[in-house]
């Protein structure tokens, strides 16, 4: 992974380089820094390139590239598939040398179109003045765009953005995760003015492909794009077409009404053959997706210098849930044995009186009577960081003990006051996390900083220690809600629409995934140096779900804790899981108690005033 950042001035003079924050880059890419200017006093125009390089893969790469025929080329991705990248090879350099001997704009289409993986990238092509950028179909790579006022900063792309501006004036946008774009220098000097052209992904048909581009048009922020669609054919979709069969009639569920009572023979009872076979599919494409993403890094022999809890190469981000402990469980198929796996499981510190109101209510429900000296008692051993997810963490951990004995897990408790929370969003979040800058962005964003930090206690040789995690590598199971009908939405659609109100959602889900959680979760994860990998989003995972008929995979006419991610429930009891199998969806701000910590009466969507602190100053 790195941090990448390109800036183009449309002016014959020389001028300084651009205000990037070197600092949030070289956070990304702590390995290796680089820099390199192109001026092209002819067309007048002048492009300055900055590299920060994640060492993963291969031999170290320094970052910009450029060739003896004047390309430059910057590369934050991971190539699993579509183009060979031999194991002790580096992929930037290799997709330089594919990308630099592509004749013409067909040709360079088609190279994208093959990679399977993350992905942003920038590549000047001297020859013929062009400067092409842009993100991988699904947007897991953070790639960031501003359009300048004056000829001197036209276009800056970047990574991630400079400290938060203290006026509106200048505002940064995602790039779009709606195919790649191209920057004819020449002509945009001439007129003084950056014009970008849209090289949209090919769609299965015109409304689908029109759609598309209807969603990118209607952005409520101007951009000077002229949005074309090739006559010559565009990029090509990596993934298999969702399946939008309607199923004429399902039996009905006596599992309807039994949320606060399943069991993992609730589960068992409801496997039949179909799912089985299903599920065992589903296994076997999830796990190879997990493979490619714990084996492509380096692993060092540190064997004689480091604690055995130290020897960890591939972390989690871990709430005992359904999608990490499936992540955990294939990681431990693949991750050499005497390596421990990290197991990254976030609290924030909880109020006494909430615990303490929560307490009675329970009570209340089960008609216990509560005394003062009962009050007393359960605050004596109050826990401020006993969160729901701490406590399915902890179960979660003893099912992956009894699967896998032998393997180190490292179970990592990461607290968090309110006095760290609030320094640390100051210092480093709330930049990370724009230009997104709702209430649920600041909740994940700060969840998902602060888990991927790694820093917290483990305990080992039966006591607490501090220890910090570091992994280059963070899993995480974002794209199985969003695929599996996970959220409360879903059902809340599907109650209304049915299945063809169901399947629209679904089909809505990933289209937007890339503008509303994955370039801020890349940002976040990517600030301690470490790169997220999203095996849920692997392109044969999201075919092989995208050809199953939705009954297959997910049914809503059953309760929650069975219904949704049906399949991924059934792969877990395969694969010996247990009561983790039939937990309900919890989101992260809620389990991990953050939303509850501000006590403030917010919607998700609002804009998040903690977002701007220097923005009014």
């Amino acid at each position: 992974m790195c941090g990448i950042c390109c800036c183009v001035s449309l002016t014959s003079d020389v001028i300084r380089p651009c205000n990037e924050n070197v600092l949030n880059l070289r956070r990304r890419g702590p390995d290796s820094s680089c820099r390199l200017l192109v001026t092209d006093t002819c067309h007048k125009y002048s492009c300055f390139f900055s590299g920060h390089v994640l060492h993963l893969r291969g031999e170290l790469t320094p970052q910009p590239l450029q060739d003896r025929d004047g390309n430059v080329f910057l590369w934050n991705g991971e190539v699993f598939g579509g183009v060979d990248i031999p194991g002790t090879a580096n992929d930037t350099q290799i997709i330089f040398e594919h990308i630099a001997s592509c004749d013409n704009e067909h040709d360079i289409l088609a190279l994208i179109s093959k990679l399977h993986g993350p992905w942003a990238f920038i590549y000047y092509q001297k020859k013929k003045h062009n400067l092409w950028f842009g993100r991988d179909f699904f947007g897991r790579r953070s790639l960031l765009w501003r359009f300048g006022e004056n000829p001197e900063e036209a276009l800056c792309l970047t990574s991630v953005t400079e400290l938060p501006c203290k006026s509106d004036d200048v505002q940064w946008h995602e790039v779009p995760a709606s195919g790649i774009f191209k920057c004819n220098l020449s002509s945009c000097a001439e007129i003084k003015s950056i014009k970008v052209t849209l090289y949209s992904w090919m769609f299965n048909t015109k409304e689908e492909q029109l759609e598309k581009l209807q969603t990118f048009v209607s952005n409520d922020f101007e951009i000077p794009v002229s949005k074309i669609i090739p006559e010559n054919g565009g990029l090509i979709s990596p993934v298999t077409p969702l399946n939008t069969a309607i199923p004429e009639s399902l039996p009905d569920s006596n599992c309807q009404t039994l949320s606060n009572g399943l069991t993992l023979n609730h589960l068992k009872m409801l496997i039949s053959e179909v799912h089985k076979k299903n599920a065992e599919s589903f296994i076997e494409v999830l796990s190879a997706a997990v493979r490619k993403r714990v084996l492509c890094l380096p692993r060092e022999n540190r064997l004689l210098t480091l604690e055995p809890e130290n020897l960890a190469n591939v972390a989690i981000l871990f709430s005992g849930g359904i999608d990490s402990m499936m992540l955990a469980a294939l990681a431990d198929r693949h991750v050499p044995p005497e390596e421990p796996i990290d197991l990254l499981n976030v609290a924030f510190m909880m109020k006494p009186q909430n615990y303490h109101i929560k307490k009675c209510r329970s009570q209340k429900k089960q008609g216990s009577s509560i005394s003062h000296q009962g009050d007393a008692n359960s605050l004596k051993y109050f826990d401020p960081f006993d969160v729901p997810d701490r406590i399915t963490g902890r179960l979660g951990l003893e099912e992956l003990k009894a699967l896998s004995p032998r393997r180190i897990w490292n179970f990592v408790e990461i607290n968090v006051t309110p006095e760290e929370l609030e320094q640390m969003r100051q210092q480093h979040i709330s930049q990370l996390v724009q230009p997104l800058n709702t209430v649920l962005d600041d909740s994940i964003g700060c969840a998902v900083w602060f888990a991927s930090r790694g820093t917290g206690m483990l305990k080992s040789s039966g006591e607490m220690k501090p220890y910090t995690s570091k992994t280059k590598v963070v899993l995480t199971g974002i794209g199985a809600d969003e695929q599996l009908a996970g959220y409360s939405r879903h059902r809340v659609r599907f109650n209304r629409d049915g299945h063809r109100g169901l399947l629209e959602e679904l089909n809505l889900e990933l289209g937007r995934i890339s503008s509303r959680n994955l370039g801020r979760d890349d940002r976040v994860i990517g600030d301690h140096g470490k790169e997220a990998r999203f095996p849920f989003l692997d392109e044969d995972v999201v075919s092989f779900l995208n050809s199953l008929p939705l009954w297959e995979k997910t049914n809503l006419l059953l309760a929650r804790g069975l219904g949704e991610k049906l399949i991924l429930r059934v792969a877990a009891v395969m694969l010996g899981l247990g009561n983790s199998s039939v937990l309900p969806k919890r989101a992260m701000q809620f389990g991990s108690r953050i939303a509850k910590m501000e006590n403030k009466n917010e919607k998700a969507s609002d804009r998040c005033s903690r977002l701007q602190p220097l923005v009014n100053q």
